[in-house]
């Protein structure tokens, strides 16, 4: 897993992950964990919704490295996020999430005694 031993994802599963998962992109082609990877390949990852990374394969490594030396792997050339984008990221993480519809979740005390009853508890 090219993606472990880059750094770019935090453990062996969380690469297979984002690749079972369709968030990896080789060459405009949707990847597979097992995919092998070569110098100048260019990957698309989709990290989050709304955040992808595009990284040039520049080296290849067997093994775990530095995080440091992990770096010199690949060149990322992620355009930079626009204003707006930057904006909304942060809008985003200081608005509260929406509440869940009423009825929604577990019945409230007074429904589940009505239920209770008619059940004959």
């Amino acid at each position: 897993m090219w993606l472990d031993v880059a750094c770019i994802a935090k453990t062996r599963s969380q690469a297979k992950e984002l690749c079972d998962g369709g968030k990896v992109e080789v060459g405009g082609a949707r990847a597979k964990s097992h995919r092998l990877i070569r110098p100048g390949d260019r990957i698309l990852v989709t990290v989050a919704p709304g955040l992808c990374r595009e990284l040039i394969v520049r080296s290849v490594s067997e093994t775990h490295v530095a995080k440091a030396l992990a770096r010199e792997l690949y060149e990322d050339v992620t355009p930079p996020p626009s204003e707006e984008d930057l904006e909304l990221r942060r809008l985003e993480r200081f608005a509260p999430p929406p509440a869940p519809p009423r009825g929604s979740g577990r019945p409230e005390k007074r429904a589940r005694r009505k239920i209770d009853r008619l059940r004959g508890r």
